[in-house]
């Protein structure tokens, strides 16, 4: 997990080199010693998390906040109590809204049975206004070939390659965000952005207004100078939005995911997975739940996956579909 400031909460970033797949969707290997679920140890290399036949996140519920969920390796199965549905992958981003609360699974099939199912993703999540608390709960997918995705050169002709998921980056808007999402007004000047520098290439941040938060992720890559210091991969950097950054890249290319937003000035009470304002409502939350199971689980499975021969799609509540 990332240290994460206001308006977010969280910022996990999952890294697993899962083996070959068995029928079940599941690692065909051994599960003997892991501590199945709650296994997050990496040993072998991967982890099964709250899995016990697949990896993953059986069926949770959500309320008070926003997930944003990025891909770059590997497979997610997303079901929830809406019947929403979806498969997606590397390059895909997956917003939800819990808003008044729903309950969703997030599973990471291993699809291929002949090599490794190394999975990656990042997963974030943005704090709602307590106007937005109780919203009605939202779900939308952002596919990588409609993502925005910017490149520009330096100096001496380097690449820097962005992915736009929220916030405007020069004169290039992001995909619309979820409607009753702290992003979704540009006086908050909310930005999520996944960043590739070619080794040995400069560019700079500029500056935004105060008050604003920021935060630089260097998650893969040797080295990074920020203005004439030193940072190793594996750490996160807060930076003075007032400010601009001078970036210059070390000897490999590194990764960068970048996180920016106008905090918002309201008690934060968490519990689990509920967010709220006080603990009033956090007991509201547990209350509402164990009356209603945020319209309870209409699939078969906790750890509901689609078929194996499903491709990447999205079904809404209204019916619709959307197939990649």
């Amino acid at each position: 997990m990332w240290p994460t400031t206001n308006p977010f909460l969280f910022c996990a970033h999952h890294l697993d080199h899962y083996p070959v797949g068995n029928e079940e969707m599941g690692p065909a290997a051994s599960l003997s010693g892991r501590d199945l679920g709650q296994d997050f140890t990496p040993k072998d290399g991967w982890r099964m998390y709250h899995g016990e036949k697949v990896p993953g996140f059986p069926v949770h519920p959500h309320r008070g906040f926003e997930t944003i969920t990025i891909v770059r390796q590997g497979f997610v199965d997303h079901s929830d109590s809406h019947s929403q549905a979806g498969r997606y992958s590397a390059g895909d981003v997956q917003w939800m809204t819990g808003g008044a609360g729903l309950q969703h699974c997030e599973m990471f099939p291993l699809l291929n049975t002949e090599s490794e199912n190394t999975t990656e993703l990042f997963q974030i999540w943005l704090n709602l206004p307590k106007a937005k608390k109780f919203a009605e709960p939202y779900f939308k997918m952002l596919w990588a070939e409609d993502i925005p995705n910017p490149q520009v050169m330096d100096e001496n002709g380097k690449k820097i390659e962005l992915n736009v998921i929220a916030g405007t980056f020069k004169n290039i808007a992001p995909l619309p965000a979820a409607p009753d999402s702290w992003a979704a007004n540009p006086e908050n000047y909310v930005s999520v952005w996944t960043i590739k520098v070619e080794a040995g290439a400069k560019w700079v941040i500029p500056a935004t207004f105060e008050g604003v938060n920021r935060t630089i992720y260097f998650y893969q890559g040797s080295d990074l100078t920020l203005n004439d210091t030193t940072i190793e991969s594996g750490k996160a950097i807060e930076l003075n939005s007032n400010q601009e950054l001078t970036i210059i890249n070390g000897s490999s290319e590194s990764h960068l995911l970048f996180l920016q937003g106008k905090p918002i000035e309201e008690p934060v009470v968490q519990y689990g997975p509920f967010v709220m304002n006080t603990q009033a409502e956090i007991q509201e939350a547990m209350s509402d739940f164990r009356e209603t199971e945020f319209g309870g689980w209409p699939w078969p499975r906790r750890d509901q996956v689609h078929p194996r021969s499903k491709g990447r799609f999205a079904r809404y509540k209204d019916g619709t579909e959307e197939i990649k």
